[in-house]
């Protein structure tokens, strides 16, 4: 069971990055070329293939190669189910603050 612990662990570690967020909203409406994630993304192309060469090792996306060019879809759709539930918490929990900054403020 320790393992399980271990190996959840590094998922999210892998996760707990905002460009690997961004890159995996990027992938959820299906495969997409490098180029395409470069010019997304903003990320210089070294930086860009450490992160995606990380979450590939972890087995978040999948990758195929097509003559030069590279392509990258999620491995996964229950990833991006997680990210989407992780993100109604942090909404949700935004909209508690606000409520509780308003009975305050009143």
């Amino acid at each position: 069971m320790k393992q399980l612990y271990e190996l959840h662990a590094e998922v999210c570690k892998t996760l707990a990055n905002p460009k690997r967020i961004e890159i995996i909203n990027l992938l959820r409406s299906g495969e997409k070329s490098v180029a395409w994630l470069l010019k997304k993304t903003g990320l210089l192309k070294a930086n860009l293939s450490q992160h995606l060469s990380v979450m590939r090792q972890r087995g978040i996306v999948k990758h195929r190669k097509e003559g030069l060019t590279v392509y990258y879809r999620i491995a996964n759709q229950k990833i991006v189910k997680a990210c989407d539930l992780m993100r109604e918490v942090l909404f949700e929990q935004a909209d508690e603050r606000k409520e509780t900054l308003k009975r305050w403020t009143r």
